[in-house]
């Protein structure tokens, strides 16, 4: 991929300006993209859509026609027939409604970058050493639509839900593009500023906290996939006990930590205050080193994540506060991830 070197005398040709103006819309759509995920898990939508077509695919049923064909589809697979036998026609537009509009963002955002990306590239807009990272994240993309469709796929043979492992997967790649979208948006907004700087290291603060929330994210997958939030509807103890004593137990023990919706659900209330002594270290940090704004966003983001988490659990996993929930989520890993910026700059 043609780049252009990240030095005052070609300055006129690169554009690290416009670059991170332009990922951080696509951070943006990503961050729409999960929202819009989380809703079609949580309306159950996933599986409306049984067919994969990339390209096809990209206009939704025009004529009664059709409509009825992508039904007749529908009422062949295990969750028609496990879970939603005699569903109308109008109930299965509902739901195909959110998977397809789940899936119409991802070959958008995959235009919004693709194409841009072409563009910077011939016009020798991209400064030295990030040609390959944005090249990186495009495939991470494309990666991301194959893993999208091989977790439905798994909801489609015998079993009327995808698997939960899967759909962690698909949820912590798409955090990722997130992640990097901005990352590589702030070096080059801190390009933009100084010529002569040099990408941000990642502080050592920053790591722990962001290794947690990865584990914490996964097990929030977990609990959607499982719909552990329905075990125990109550908080800080699950019913009566801190933790159920007549849980039915897997075997191996290890099992429980994947499979378990209460030994998940357990795992997932208790961990997120781990996160959250991790981001009060890493926020008191930034507010040291005279951070202010960042040590107060990323306390204020974890305080919410925290609440947000306790609402749902009480709601009884009310669909508008758990998509709350996850919106806030990547919130707070875009907290973590510009505090953390800001402190690794002054290491670069």
């Amino acid at each position: 991929m043609a780049t252009a070197a990240a030095d005052p005398s070609s300055l006129h040709a690169a554009r690290p300006r416009a670059l991170s103006a332009w990922l951080l819309l696509v951070a943006a759509m990503v961050f729409a993209m999960v929202v819009v995920g989380g809703i079609t898990r949580l309306t159950e939508s996933g599986l409306s859509i049984v067919r994969w077509e990339p390209i096809s695919g990209a206009l939704p049923p025009l004529s009664a026609a059709q409509w009825q064909a992508e039904f007749a589809a529908y009422r062949q697979s295990p969750q028609y027939q496990l879970v939603n036998a005699g569903m109308t026609l109008a109930d299965f537009k509902t739901i195909f409604f959110w998977e397809y509009v789940h899936r119409l963002l991802g070959r958008v955002i995959g235009l919004v970058f693709a194409l841009p990306l072409l563009w910077f590239a011939w016009k020798r807009a991209i400064p030295r050493g990030y040609g390959w990272k944005l090249g990186a994240i495009l495939a991470l993309g494309g990666l991301q639509g194959a893993i999208g469709w091989w977790m439905v796929a798994s909801g489609l043979v015998d079993r009327p839900d995808v698997s939960h492992i899967r759909l962690a997967i698909h949820l912590l790649t798409a955090l990722t593009i997130f992640a990097a979208c901005l990352w590589v948006a702030l070096d080059l907004r801190a390009l933009a500023r100084d010529p002569s700087a040099r990408p941000a290291h990642m502080p050592t603060a920053g790591i722990w906290a962001l290794s947690a929330l990865v584990l914490q994210l996964m097990f929030g997958a977990y609990v959607a996939g499982l719909d552990a939030g329905f075990a125990y509807n109550s908080w800080p103890k699950m019913g009566d006990e801190w933790f159920p004593a007549a849980t039915p137990m897997l075997k191996p023990a290890l099992r429980n930590l994947v499979d378990n919706p209460i030994v998940v659900q357990f795992v997932h209330r208790w961990l997120a205050w781990a996160v959250a002594g991790l981001v009060a270290f890493l926020a008191a940090l930034a507010w040291e080193k005279g951070h202010r704004a960042h040590a107060i966003a990323v306390a204020l983001a974890a305080a919410a994540q925290i609440a947000l988490g306790v609402a749902t659990l009480l709601s009884g996993v009310d669909i508008p506060i758990a998509v709350g929930h996850q919106a806030m989520a990547v919130l707070l890993l875009a907290a973590i991830l510009a505090a953390a910026h800001r402190l690794g700059e002054a290491r670069a």
